[in-house]
């Protein structure tokens, strides 16, 4: 085997070394700056969640309503 191969085949190694160790070095950066909200924002953070959900509920009933006529129109005619 060459020099050349082997070089790169250690810079290929250390490269696979290198990258799991950037993410925890960057995964630990993260984590230490993130905070717990306060109350305001949890409040928030839970009414966008709630509207969220009613939002989507409400969008599933609509879309039941307009099925369910067109589903017995369509079984009811064969």
């Amino acid at each position: 085997m060459s020099s050349t191969s082997n070089d790169s085949v250690k810079e290929q190694i250390q490269e696979f070394v290198e990258a799991p160790k950037v993410f925890i070095k960057e995964g630990l950066q993260f984590v230490n700056r993130c905070t717990k909200p306060d109350q305001r924002e949890f409040l928030r953070i839970c009414q966008a969640v709630g509207m969220g959900f009613a939002a989507l509920g409400a969008l599933g009933f609509i879309v039941k309503l307009i099925h369910i006529p067109i589903n017995n129109i369509l079984v009811g005619a064969a």
